[in-house]
């Protein structure tokens, strides 16, 4: 399942990097270079994170959080890239934050490894937003 995310998330950041440039970027922004190895490493995280917390017959409340996020985390890409739609990627990502954090917490009660596998997503998550947001202020689009 994250890696379906993974590949529909790339089939929809094709023209991620003109989009990129063309928007006006806080000075903290990360090169877009960047992005698809910092990814690779978060899916392969995410991954084995849903692996680790199947593993000890996770319950159904933690897995349905963990589905979510992977939808929310489907969404943003199109949303933000191809739908040209910063405002409704905000909407989503601040979604996928609180479902992340989440699913972190319904993670550790059974599986703490597969909680601390989900922390970098989350961090990145933060600064993505953080990002998401300033690139709404900075640009007034839809």
């Amino acid at each position: 399942m994250v890696a379906v995310v993974a590949v529909v998330a790339g089939l929809a950041a094709t023209s991620a990097t003109e989009v990129y440039h063309r928007l006006a970027q806080p000075s903290w922004a990360a090169p877009p270079s960047l992005f698809g190895p910092v990814w690779t490493v978060l899916y392969v995280l995410i991954a084995l994170a849903g692996w680790t917390y199947w593993r000890t017959d996770g319950e159904t409340q933690g897995f349905a959080a963990y589905g979510i996020g992977l939808l929310l985390n489907l969404l943003w890409t199109p949303l933000f890239f191809a739908g040209g739609s910063s405002r409704l990627a905000l909407v989503d990502i601040v979604l996928l934050d609180f479902t992340v954090l989440m699913t972190v917490g319904l993670f550790y009660r059974r599986s703490k490894l597969g909680a601390v596998l989900l922390l970098p997503y989350l961090v990145w998550l933060f600064y993505a937003t953080a990002l998401n947001v300033a690139i709404v202020a900075l640009n007034d689009v839809r």
